[in-house]
């Protein structure tokens, strides 16, 4: 038990929602991963309720019960009181009846070992003489102050839990007996390993719901009330005040839920600002019947407060007080290995973070730390990592795609599905002539283009891609690509000025006409040369037939 609660690795998203709901920030982030700080760790159970991929989860040990069965020795269950809020119209006897189906040899409530404690309050009040005292039911409390609130030590009430109570309260009636504590809360896991030969074993009503379910054991409906229930009522906030004697000279009782409330009150005695109060302190807001395992997935405050309240008697359980020395624990203090930074060290994280004044401490809290200062303390201590800030990711990706965009040689314009001018660059402003982005922002695309090719893409669904078009109004030749975006509804349109390669390409055209009629010419002029000097040539050489003709008749005459 000694990891009570667990990341699997595989399901989280870097979302920082548990680091958000964490009160004490005991988790780091590493290699894209959430960890739980173990020595900082209260387990209150946030992480494990908040996280949206459940990547958080609770060590199970439903086996080692079974096991527990298994070996011939009698297992009796301590179910928490707030088991009636969880299993509704469920009483102790139906409880009972479904444990016993599933092996247990009996089932009792932890009320009972309630009655132990609330007796010993009582006491201490009248007689240790404290200034502040701190009820120390609730594990989570209890970790709390023994590793963030060490000073106040000393006001935590130095015995047993209800859960530990009842348990050797079970084991004092039935020695050879092991116990299994069922019940809302993560952090009673810890507390049964940690104090070792009271608690055999913990279930989580999560945990018990899915044996019951498996095994096809019914929960029969039907609350046993009895007048001697008193201490059912400790699940609830102010639970414990109500079962107590409130007869404590000079004594305010006070009753406080939630971390952050008990953390605020822990540092009001810390400044010496509460003095002769008995506090009732409860990690979970509403108190037990708010606990992590059963707000994952049973989650009605005031319905749970009232099948508390009802189910609840008036008087005490009967029940035999354990020897003082019995009822004692030892609460030590839990040392912290990480240290404070320097201001130099923090100052020096901070301008990584972009964060060079204090008007750059935005303290947004989309890291999941109240503050840029503490978060940048985590990053010093290992726990985080600076590309966790939400706003220096985004002036960092702003500023890199404001430089890719504004240093290509290629116009850029983005319009909206209303084919306004949401983002245009400085080549798209030089192509078309226009002195500032300002003139054409959030106007119509009609005023600087023919919104055409806009309009069939828009229709379409279909990009179109490097299209050569005549700017006859910018005198440019471009190649224009207009790509629709889907997820974000935009048109993004490309152009590549070709001004200067289709006038090369014209002035080229030109020169090879040109050669070509030149040629012709030339040809033309050749060819009549040719046919002039042929036709010469024809007319002497029939002249020349002639005369030789006439000279050969001369002579044959002859």
């Amino acid at each position: 038990m000694a990891d009570a609660l667990r990341l699997k690795k595989s399901n989280c998203k870097n979302c920082y929602k548990c680091i958000r709901h964490c009160p004490v920030k005991s988790i780091k982030f590493s290699g894209n991963q959430a960890h739980i700080v173990g020595n900082e760790c209260i387990l209150c159970g946030q992480c494990f309720v908040v996280c949206p991929q459940n990547a958080k989860e609770i060590a199970a040990e439903t086996e080692n019960v079974k096991v527990l069965i298994q070996s011939g020795a009698p297992v009796i269950a301590s179910i928490a009181p707030s088991f009636v809020a969880n299993y509704d119209g469920v009483g102790i006897e139906g409880m009972r009846k479904a444990l016993k189906t599933l092996g247990f040899a009996d089932a009792e409530e932890t009320a009972r070992g309630a009655t132990l404690v609330k007796n010993e309050y009582d006491r201490m009040l009248k007689e240790d003489g404290r200034d502040v005292l701190i009820s120390s039911c609730c594990h989570s409390v209890n970790l709390l102050i023994q590793k963030h609130f060490p000073a106040e030590l000393d006001c935590l009430a130095d015995i047993l839990s209800p859960m530990q109570a009842h348990c050797a309260d079970i084991k004092r009636r039935v020695p050879d007996a092991k116990t299994v504590f069922i019940g809302p809360c993560v952090a009673k896991k810890d507390e049964a390993d940690h104090y070792a030969g009271l608690v055999d074993a913990v279930l989580t009503f999560e945990e018990l719901t899915e044996w019951l379910n498996a095994e096809g054991v019914p929960l029969e409906k039907g609350l046993d009330e009895t007048e001697h229930s008193k201490t059912r009522l400790f699940p609830t906030t102010g639970g414990i005040l109500k079962t107590m004697l409130d007869d404590a000279p000079n004594y305010t009782y006070l009753a406080i839920d939630g971390v952050e409330n008990c953390i605020a009150a822990l540092k009001d005695i810390e400044k010496g600002e509460l003095h002769h109060c008995f506090i009732e302190m409860s990690a979970c807001q509403g108190s037990c019947i708010g606990g992590p395992v059963m707000e994952k997935y049973h989650r009605s405050p005031v319905r749970d407060f009232k099948a508390v309240s009802n189910y609840a008697g008036k008087k005490d359980f009967e029940i035999a007080p354990l020897d003082p020395v019995k009822m004692a624990k030892s609460l030590e203090f839990i040392p912290h290995k990480l240290t404070t930074p320097s201001d130099a060290e923090i100052a020096a994280v901070l301008k990584q973070m972009g964060k060079t004044k204090p008007e750059d401490e935005l303290n947004c809290g989309s890291c999941g730390y109240d503050t840029c200062r503490e978060k940048a303390i985590a990053i010093i201590q290992g726990k985080a990592d600076v590309s966790m800030c939400l706003p220096f990711l985004k002036d960092k990706a702003e500023n890199f795609s404001d430089n890719i965009i504004n240093n290509t040689t290629n116009g850029i314009l983005v319009l909206n599905e209303d084919l306004e001018v949401q983002q245009i660059n400085r080549a798209a402003l030089k192509i078309m002539n226009i002195p500032r982005a300002s003139d054409v922002m959030g106007e119509p695309v009609i005023r600087i283009l023919d919104p055409k090719m806009f309009m069939d893409v828009k229709k379409n669904g279909r990009s179109i891609h490097d299209r050569k078009v005549y700017l006859a109004e910018y005198d440019r030749y471009i190649e224009q690509s207009v790509v629709l975006d889907h997820e974000y509804h935009i048109l993004i349109c490309i152009m590549r000025d070709v001004t200067d390669a289709e006038q090369q390409r014209q002035r080229r055209e030109s020169i090879s006409n040109q050669t070509v009629e030149i040629a012709d010419k030339v040809v033309d002029r050749q060819m009549r040369i040719v046919q002039e000097i042929a036709s010469l040539l024809g007319e002497t050489a029939a002249e020349t037939k002639i005369a030789l003709t006439k000279l050969k008749e001369s002579i044959r005459d002859e």
